[in-house]
């Protein structure tokens, strides 16, 4: 630091810090500075009586002023649902198979199920309706028990082998580890690579079509096409549950398989279940992204 400037701050103290011989001046805040920071500490005071802000037990202070971000959310929800109200008691009762013919109620199920679908459904079906290992994809023109819009809502509304609902989808498939052979169940295995096209054993496909024919014909069809009623796929495409190659047949064929869809109308489940208006608007969604029968 040169003379001059020592000769310049001659008056003002220093704040006895000293980092190498440097020292630093206790020069005093600017005033608007100062200013500035008593109006914020002011603001914060007037805000924390104004509006919610301490946090008690079981709640917060409630300000003054009364404001709530979750009663002005409340609010906005209730004025939407007031807006719709009209069009939601029109789904509520609507024709599902004559939904199409209006096309404004149409769009508005279509593109309220899109949103019921990503907060409810994508979880297990994918954002996109694609399905995962277990899953079904939606996509497709392959149904496990149907894919009109009438059997869509039906199986949103009871879903599939649960408790909630006595209605609900059921079929079981008998696992066969302790009633067929290794050999039988290695014939039977091959005779559904043969059906769905794949590449397999020819001797052992030919004992598998007897095994096929007395013990899953019954349920998946003598020419493995699958039935909708019983909930059994149908095992000549090339569109998998759980996976078409031999291993995962084979698995299949031994421990069976027993996937679970919760219901989802509000009936089952209280507080958390969907109106007879969202069941309509998610299978109107589901049943026009493609596969829809």
């Amino acid at each position: 630091m040169s003379k001059k400037q020592d000769n310049n701050h001659d008056e003002v103290e220093t704040t006895g810090h000293s980092w190498d011989g440097i020292e630093e001046f206790n020069n005093p805040l600017p005033r608007w500075w100062v200013w500035c920071l008593y109006a914020t500490i002011a603001w914060g005071v007037i805000y924390t009586i104004a509006y919610p802000a301490w946090p008690l037990i079981n709640s917060a202070t409630p300000g003054f002023l009364g404001y709530s971000t979750r009663a002005e959310v409340a609010e906005d929800i209730a004025a939407v649902e007031a807006a719709n109200a009209e069009l939601m008691a029109k789904l509520a009762d609507v024709e599902l198979a004559a939904i199409t013919d209006d096309a404004e109620l149409h769009g508005f199920a279509v593109n309220g199920g899109a949103a019921i679908f990503r907060a409810n459904c994508s979880q297990c079906h994918g954002s996109g309706a694609a399905g995962a290992t277990g899953y079904p994809n939606l996509l497709d023109d392959d149904w496990l028990w149907g894919g009109t819009i009438e059997d869509i809502a039906y199986t949103v509304t009871h879903g599939i082998r649960n408790e909630q609902s006595l209605d609900s989808r059921y079929s079981e498939m008998t696992a066969y580890d302790e009633i067929l052979s290794d050999e039988e169940i290695t014939g039977v295995v091959n005779h559904v690579l043969a059906i769905s096209g794949q590449d397999h054993d020819a001797a052992a496909a030919e004992l598998g079509a007897t095994v096929f024919y007395d013990n899953c014909a019954a349920c998946h069809g003598d020419d493995g096409e699958g039935m909708d009623a019983l909930g059994a796929p149908t095992l000549t495409d090339a569109i998998w549950l759980y996976g078409g190659d031999e291993e995962t047949i084979t698995e299949t064929v031994r421990y069976a398989r027993f996937g679970v869809m919760p219901a989802w109308s509000e009936e089952f489940r209280v507080g958390s279940g969907l109106s007879q208006a969202e069941i309509n608007a998610v299978a109107a969604y589901v049943h026009q992204l493609g596969g829809g029968e």
